[in-house]
């Protein structure tokens, strides 16, 4: 009896998109996909790695849903998928009211002297 595939929680998604942007190569990555489209053999050119090294981390941007990629013969064409990093700031800026609070105190104690 085949299994029927659990979708991913919020969580998941979540710790896809963190692990992902965990790693140096992955954020610059992004950078260079925010100018627009590339192929996978130009996203390779600024690093020193092997094109199989870039495309594993193209895969893990890939299932944290922040590039997509289309297959044309052997031309691998990426894009950047912004939108999972607005679950990310939603996650992040429930915190950020906590920082606030932390500068304004610290600007209030500051203040006093």
């Amino acid at each position: 009896m085949a299994r029927a595939k659990r979708r991913p929680s919020n969580d998941d998604r979540l710790d896809a998109i963190f692990s992902a942007l965990g790693d140096r190569t992955r954020r610059a990555l992004l950078a260079r996909l925010a100018a627009g489209p590339a192929r996978v053999t130009e996203l390779a050119e600024p690093f020193e790695m092997s094109l199989p090294a870039v495309s594993k981390h193209v895969r893990v941007l890939e299932r944290a849903g922040l590039v997509s990629r289309s297959i044309d013969g052997r031309v691998h064409e990426c894009a950047l998928d912004a939108a999972p990093l607005e679950d990310a700031d939603a996650w992040l800026s429930y915190y950020r009211r906590f920082w606030g609070d932390q500068l304004a105190s610290l600007a209030a104690f500051v203040e006093e002297d």
